[in-house]
């Protein structure tokens, strides 16, 4: 390589660690995006009708910010104060099923006897140290703290940035790219936007859905703070795989206080939304929109949340849709399905040779050296 080779191998080398030492405030600038990509597919409905984009965009502006205050004052106080109950009868449920855990051992069959199994006591030694790693965690992101109002504070100004003048920040995203390229790079910035409003749409009506259907089981069953865990179930169902699973740790531990069939009832409960969601609702809503391998998806969460932590976990999804976008444009479809390498390439056989030669005249497919040895031989 050249020194002028190596010294731009360098400067890549010194740009890509600079970004993952910003890698927080770049999970924020993504999460405006993704956000103002949502508002701007409103704005670009209203106008459709006529209207300008000035106008658009207060309109839209003006409903979201209703949408967020009637929310703040009729949803969020009393579930955050069932939130708060809940977590405190977590620990009591987890105690009542590890003592039924107890009463099945010892009272297992004779035949399970010489059966050496795990005693309760070591099943709660093992379990409290993740119990007390992760409720406070999960419930600390819902809490609130200076950082995380700044950090809210600080999203809505660049939602509203971006959002006030798209183009403009696109324009200035494709000037990075080289002038042959450019118009490509639009028309992928273009595919990206198409797949994080598709796939929004249909996460936001899927996770309504799993919302009201565990809002009405709960409520049919008797389990306490129907509106906070209804909410989970439909907040966590935006994590694929690991959110429905989280979501049935707080019902079932709420239904463990008031009889073990609950306990089932809530399980039954749960798998029927959950097949109902992944078997038929899901893909309905995405039948012409984005979708995402469920190996692929679970692994994108793997990596992004060990890479990024909780917030990784939370946007694995669009990263993975913007990730899955960017490969099939790009490294799919412009550099591997345009790959070409002579020496590769297997020779035309004779067939090949005379079949193209009558259909293009005027080009030479073959020479007297891709013929067989023996066509000239008496």
């Amino acid at each position: 390589m050249k020194l002028g080779q190596w010294i731009s191998f360098l400067c890549i080398i010194i740009v890509l660690v600079l970004l993952w030492q910003a890698h927080n405030i770049l999970l924020l600038v993504f999460t405006a995006v993704v956000l103002s990509t949502a508002l701007n597919s409103i704005v670009t409905r209203f106008r459709k009708s006529g209207m300008r984009r000035d106008r658009a965009v207060m309109l839209t502006l003006l409903i979201s910010f209703l949408v967020i205050t009637l929310a703040v004052y009729l949803i969020v106080p009393p579930f955050a104060n069932q939130l708060l109950k809940l977590g405190a009868l977590v620990p009591q449920g987890f105690t009542r099923v590890v003592s039924w855990l107890e009463d099945l051992l010892n009272n297992r069959p004779a035949w399970l006897e010489n059966i050496q199994l795990p005693s309760a006591a070591s099943l709660i030694q093992e379990a409290q140290p993740v119990l007390r790693a992760a409720v406070p965690n999960f419930f600390s992101f819902f809490s609130g703290s200076l950082s995380v109002v700044l950090q809210v504070l600080l999203l809505a100004i660049l939602t509203v940035m971006m959002l006030a003048n798209p183009e403009a920040y696109r324009r200035a995203l494709i000037q990075l790219f080289p002038s042959f390229y450019r118009h490509r790079a639009d028309a992928i910035l273009l595919e990206c936007e198409t797949a994080l409003v598709s796939w929004m749409g249909g996460a936001l009506i899927s996770s309504t859905v799993v919302a009201v259907l565990s809002a009405l089981g709960l409520w049919a069953l008797q389990i306490q703070f129907v509106l906070a865990q209804a909410l989970l179930a439909g907040l966590l169902n935006f994590i694929p795989n690991l959110g429905p699973t989280l979501s049935m740790v707080f019902p079932l531990t709420v239904a463990a206080l008031d009889a073990p069939w609950k306990v089932i009832a809530v399980i039954i409960l749960y798998v029927v939304i959950q097949n109902l969601e992944s078997y038929w609702l899901t893909p309905t809503v995405m039948a012409n929109q984005v979708s995402l391998l469920p190996a692929m998806t679970l692994a994108a969460q793997l990596v992004f949340a060990s890479l990024f932590g909780f917030m990784g976990l939370l946007l694995a999804l669009p990263l993975a849709v913007v990730a899955k976008t960017l490969i099939q444009e790009v490294l799919i479809k412009d550099i591997l399905d345009n790959w070409s390498n002579e020496k590769y390439r297997e020779p035309p056989t004779l067939l090949e040779g005379i079949e193209a030669s009558d259909s293009t005249s005027s080009e030479v497919v073959f020479s007297a050296s891709d013929l067989p040895d023996d066509l000239f031989e008496d």
